[in-house]
C-alpha cells in the first residue's frame, strides 16, 4: 500500500475534473509527480531534458534506414563467425 498525499484544487478546476469522471484523476496526478521528480532528477544529475531532447533528434536525423532484404543477424552471424577463425 502506498503513502497517501492530499492535492487541493480550486472549485472550477474540480467542476471540470467531475465533467471527465472517465479519467483516472489519482493515476494522472501520480504520472505527473513521477515525470516531475524525473526531471528533478536529471538536473541533479547535470542533465538537461531539452538538451537531451535535441541529441536524440540529431540521433534520429543522421541515422540511416537499413537497405532492403538486409538481414540485421546474418550480418552479427558473419562477424560472430570471422572473429571465431582468427582466434
Amino acid at each position: 500500500m502506498g503513502e497517501v498525499v492530499s492535492v487541493k484544487v480550486d472549485r472550477r478546476t474540480k467542476e471540470k475534473m467531475r465533467r471527465f469522471s472517465n479519467v483516472n484523476w489519482s493515476e494522472t496526478i501520480r504520472d505527473a509527480i513521477r515525470n516531475r521528480l524525473n526531471q528533478e532528477e536529471l538536473k541533479e544529475r547535470h542533465l538537461d531534458l531539452r538538451e537531451l531532447q535535441e541529441a536524440s533528434k540529431i540521433a534520429d536525423s543522421i541515422r540511416k534506414p537499413s537497405p532492403p532484404g538486409w538481414d540485421s543477424t546474418a550480418e552479427i552471424r558473419k562477424w560472430r563467425d570471422s572473429r571465431g577463425r582468427k582466434l
